[in-house]
């Protein structure tokens, strides 16, 4: 295994700018603490941490690469883009984030009513209590509300019982295509990634596609060792970069103390012969 893959990177976590629970300094500190040399914060659909969580790396004397989780919508399925390394205040990423986030309270207050037809009211209320940015309100708010009024025990089970597609609460949301996200990524000098893929649905053939598309619009890279991949995945993903000639990123999708099941920094390395996306920013890496 070479040094650079073995570099306790973790580029993939949210803070309470999109639906964590932790301040982006507060995540920063947890990632020293846990031993990570190379950090990211990736909200979704948001860059406005980005300056804090930098300079709270900085203070901590990590390394640091700006970074997003763009929601986009493919073969019927909710697929997340990870952006790595790009510039914060580059306009059309900033434009392009900002239409994506647009849809999300009409979302929130169809979820809400569905609920209540349901038998639970006062959600969006609720969940709006949980909300660090009103503009990314989302299904894990919602969640952590119904955990607290005692309808689940935990976030797992209400979107198990609420939040799938089929589930009372569940209202679809059409996102950005595959190809804007990756191109407001790459236009922005950045590395577009394709987050836990072992996540969706897809069928061989679907899955596929997705890697095909993905690398003809531009994208880079894909997360093989995350915090919701069993270690098969990390096996068929490792596989599936070589296949398709794609840099291997790593990151735990942390998102609070008491909800995430892989802390900060705690996951295993990234295979060996894997070229790791961070050989492809380090003029990024600050």
């Amino acid at each position: 295994m070479t040094p650079q893959n073995i570099l306790n990177a973790d580029l993939h976590c949210h803070s309470v700018v999109s639906d964590g629970t932790m301040s982006p300094e507060a995540l920063a500190e947890r990632a020293k603490a846990n031993g990570v040399e190379l950090w990211a914060l990736t909200d979704h659909d948001e860059i406005g941490g980005q300056h804090r969580a930098a300079a709270a790396a900085r203070a901590h004397g990590m390394h640091y690469l700006t970074g997003t989780e763009i929601s986009v919508t493919f073969a019927g399925e909710t697929v997340h883009i990870v952006g790595l390394g790009f510039d914060p205040d580059d306009a059309a990423m900033q434009q392009g984030l900002r239409n994506t986030r647009g849809g999300r309270e009409q979302r929130a207050m169809e979820m809400s009513d569905s609920l209540a037809k349901a038998g639970i009211r006062g959600a969006y209320e609720g969940a709006l209590k949980f909300v660090g940015n009103p503009d990314l309100i989302s299904r894990t708010h919602f969640a952590r509300f119904l955990v607290e009024t005692g309808v689940c025990r935990e976030t797992s089970e209400v979107f198990r019982k609420y939040l799938t597609e089929g589930k009372p609460g569940y209202v679809p949301h059409r996102w950005a295509s595959l190809q804007d996200a990756v191109a407001w990524i790459t236009s922005a000098k950045g590395v577009a990634v394709i987050a836990h893929p072992g996540r969706y649905k897809f069928t061989p053939n679907e899955e596929y596609a997705l890697f095909t598309e993905f690398k003809s619009h531009g994208g880079q890279a894909v997360e093989v060792v995350t915090g919701s991949h069993s270690t098969q995945e990390y096996v068929k993903y490792a596989e599936t970069a070589i296949e398709f000639g794609l840099a291997a990123s790593r990151g735990s999708d942390f998102h609070s103390p008491d909800e995430s099941h892989t802390d900060l920094g705690t996951l295993p390395f990234l295979p060996g012969h894997l070229t790791p996306v961070w050989e492809l920013l380090e003029d990024r890496i600050r």
